[in-house]
């Protein structure tokens, strides 16, 4: 199987394709098949080229999914199966949305054509967001709720999702979408993303540096951690199509948390101290955006299909700190 993966140069993509060659190989319809070659595809070279320095199995793609060089040569690969991960977040994608619909619309439907090329049509697995929905007051919604952003990169992710449901009715991709929850605990440095608090306040004060919290600490989070979103790119590859049906879209279970019992969970297993490094700074544009998030998603219809939610959020804390802090 050849497996094009985008954003691998981001924190998911590369635990993605480190999977993916730990694995060696995956089921697609039933039927167990060897990973012969993984694509790392990102913007950014150096973000991938490790990835193929260190497995044999990994070749790096470096370049625009839009341009048409990059575009020739994903149709010359013709892969079989394709993650699409790669995207510009939430904040981001607020602030220029010109970036925002180039990155998460257009490179779709770039990846799309590509797929159209294809005698047999690829699985595509598109990566989506809780951002899609909109509650008031942060309130908890099920899975079967419609969409209705009230961000352009919620908006870009619902055609993100329309584009994947119409290429699979039209047979172009064997599609399935899977809405993320907030991923935490990321390590590394803040992103742009409204959400990148959620990692930080716990991130940061295991350093031992000081967190700026921009939000209420009575705002709860849908969230998973690394592992499960990981877990669940690959378990959706398994999923045969037939099960599938005509599912527009999967949202991937995962554990109601407010920030405040995050803190606690925090002061819990490192102490007062280090609890106490997160300062609240009110961002009142981040503030509206979080807060029209639903603060917690039912997620019977996900679970049926085998993905499964994280146990408990201190889990997620011990787990970074044993790998990072």
């Amino acid at each position: 199987m050849k497996i094009l993966v985008t954003g691998a140069g981001g924190f998911v993509g590369q635990r993605v394709v480190r999977k993916l060659i730990e694995l060696g190989t995956i089921t697609v319809d039933g039927v167990e098949a060897p990973v012969t070659t993984v694509y790392a595809c990102d913007l950014f070279g150096d973000a991938v080229q490790g990835l193929a320095d260190e497995f044999d199995a990994v070749e790096a793609l470096a370049g625009d999914l839009t341009d048409p060089a990059m575009v020739a040569k994903i149709k010359d690969i013709a892969p079989d199966i394709i993650l699409h991960l790669a995207a510009v977040v939430s904040s981001a994608a607020e602030a220029d949305f010109d970036l925002g619909m180039k990155v998460n619309v257009d490179a779709l439907r770039s990846l799309i054509d590509c797929c159209r090329a294809q005698p047999k049509p690829p699985v595509l697995v598109f990566t989506s967001s809780i951002a899609v929905f909109s509650c008031e007051g942060n309130a908890g919604i099920d899975e079967s709720c419609t969409p209705m952003p009230l961000s352009s990169y919620g908006m870009e992710k619902v055609v993100g999702e329309y584009l994947v449901r119409d290429a699979s009715r039209k047979g172009f991709v064997r599609g399935r979408t899977i809405r993320f929850p907030t991923i935490a605990v990321r390590p590394g440095k803040p992103n742009s993303a409204a959400s990148s608090f959620a990692s930080g306040i716990i991130r940061e004060p295991l350093a031992g540096q000081e967190a700026i919290l921009p939000v209420s600490r009575s705002i709860r989070l849908h969230l998973g951690s690394p592992d499960m979103a990981v877990g669940s790119v690959v378990h959706a590859i398994s999923l045969k199509q037939d099960v599938l049906g005509d599912r527009g879209a999967i949202t991937l279970p995962g554990l109601s948390v407010s920030v405040e019992e995050m803190i606690g969970g925090l002061r819990a297993i490192a102490g007062d101290d280090v609890a106490a490094l997160v300062k609240d700074q009110p961002d009142a544009k981040i503030e509206a955006i979080v807060a029209t998030w639903p603060g917690s998603i039912t997620t019977p219809e996900a679970e049926a299909l085998g993905f499964k939610p994280d146990a408990h959020f201190d889990d997620l804390i011990t787990a970074y700190k044993k790998a990072y802090a």
